[in-house]
């Protein structure tokens, strides 16, 4: 008897709100974690960063292996590490216990993440598929969006425990539903890629152990100038090992495409401003400001909240404006929130936090979905997957970095704290940062797209040679 489509739906959209809340929800949950489990601020980031890495490193591995093994197989692990390290870590007695188990459950998050999607696309055809997708996508959405919310409420309820623990169960819900859940995989479909995996994981974990533990140990120690040059030797390593595959976890091919370089560019910055002051700004909130969790998670709702309303928009306007207007546009709109917190609002308290929130919030919600498409429109429809995963795990990696490098401005600048006035000048000297950086990004996009329309062909040329 053929499995219901609606039954692989809801197993899909269970998983799929539990992974970001897991996310954006760990994050009110940071300062009460480091007083309860009498943590450093180095080791308590790792509950984000860890979690992050191990999810952006794996999302291409485990993609080529659902096709391999089939969907469901890998589905079904994926959930389940991910439950299981939720579990766990909502029953963690020390810090270092809660960091492996918040590892571990990355690489479930990402297995289950990039299986998910192919699960939706052989369970259902035409307008179903495109209905199916479009309640994946909301799912993703509210998951981001309401994360800090629902973990602020769930910790003045039941403590921050119930923020790993809540996400857990939904996760183990889906896994209830695997067994009726149909197996599809690729014959002879291509190998993954364990040596480009493996440099590729071993350079962003060793970065992010460098910015993570620089504050603390001092940036001359040993141990963190050794994470530093071994990311340079690993990140090396990686280039070699995918120029010489013959089915590389990175095409570097592509990046012969201006306009795709610039597509990455855009990606990576939309989600690299928004995100960490998703993460760090509940403990401003809570440390600096003296708001409960609760509230703290309610007022973020301004800055995620757009993403449930806005992608619909973003994909009207482009009926009749260039979907990478849209694009630039969304980054302008962070870069301008960005900036508005500085000049507007000096001291960040919350009365003027509205504007510049919302501010981001809009340019994030109009980009979701937008960039996607633009970045698979923007290359042959034969390297459409690849452009996929490319793009997937490039903005995943740049926000674990920022991250991790936000962390480490904030760390240095409140002696480990995340408290006191340290932490507003912190964020001044970061928000400075991501204008900067978003103004270059777009003067650099506007070049790479100029310069695209010269090179259209023969970057048209280079991909036909590539593909055969």
């Amino acid at each position: 008897m053929r499995t219901k489509p609606t039954i692989t739906l809801v197993a899909v959209v269970l998983s799929s709100l539990s992974l970001p809340i897991t996310l954006t929800g760990a994050s009110v949950a940071l300062p009460v974690i480091t007083s309860e489990l009498h943590g450093s601020l180095a080791s308590v980031q790792w509950v984000v960063n860890g979690y992050l890495a191990t999810f952006a490193s794996f999302m291409l591995a485990s993609g080529s292996l659902a096709d391999m093994v089939g969907r469901r197989k890998i589905f079904a692990a994926g959930v389940a590490v991910f439950a299981v390290g939720g579990v766990l870590s909502a029953l963690a007695w020390n810090v270092v216990l809660l960091d492996v188990v918040r590892v571990i459950a990355g690489v479930g998050g990402a297995a289950a993440s990039s299986s998910a999607a192919a699960l939706l696309a052989s369970s259902f055809e035409g307008r179903a598929r495109v209905r199916a997708f479009g309640l994946f996508g909301t799912a993703l959405g509210v998951g981001l969006a309401l994360g800090p919310t629902v973990a602020g409420l769930l910790m003045h309820a039941f403590g921050w425990r119930a923020v790993f623990g809540v996400p857990a169960l939904a996760g183990l819900g889906a896994l209830s539903l695997v067994p009726l859940l149909p197996e599809s995989l690729v014959p002879g479909s291509r190998r993954v890629d364990w040596p480009g995996t493996a440099s590729f994981t071993g350079a962003l974990l060793l970065l992010i152990f460098g910015l993570v533990q620089g504050p603390s140990w001092g940036w001359s120690a040993p141990a963190v100038l050794g994470a530093f040059l071994g990311s340079i030797i690993l990140l090396a390593a990686f280039f070699g090992v995918e120029q010489r595959q013959a089915q590389p976890m990175f095409d570097l091919r592509l990046l012969t495409n201006l306009r795709f370089i610039a597509i990455l560019l855009a990606a990576a910055t939309i989600l690299s401003v928004p995100i960490p002051l998703v993460i760090y700004l509940p403990s401003y909130f809570t440390g600096v400001l003296g708001l409960g969790s609760e509230v703290a998670g309610l007022t973020l709702v301004l800055l995620t909240g757009p993403t449930l309303v806005l992608p619909l928009l973003g994909s009207m306007i482009s009926k009749w404006v260039s979907p990478m207007a849209v694009v630039v546009f969304a980054v302008a709109l962070i870069g301008a929130g960005a900036a508005w917190l500085i000049v507007i609002a000096p001291g960040i308290g919350v009365g003027g936090l509205l504007g510049p929130l919302l501010t981001m919030g809009c340019g994030l919600g109009l980009a979701t979905g937008t960039v996607d498409g633009v970045a698979i429109s923007s290359v042959s429809p034969s390297r459409a997957g690849t452009a996929a995963g490319m793009l997937n795990t490039f903005r995943l990696a740049i926000e674990t970095i920022v991250l991790a490098v936000v962390g480490a401005v904030l760390a240095t600048t409140t002696n480990g704290q995340l408290a006191g006035p340290g932490y507003t000048a912190g964020l001044h000297i970061v928000l400075g940062w991501m204008t900067g950086a978003v103004v270059l990004v777009i003067a650099a996009i506007m070049v790479l797209l100029r310069l695209g329309r010269t090179g259209t062909a023969g970057e048209l040329a280079v991909e036909a040679v590539a593909t055969g």
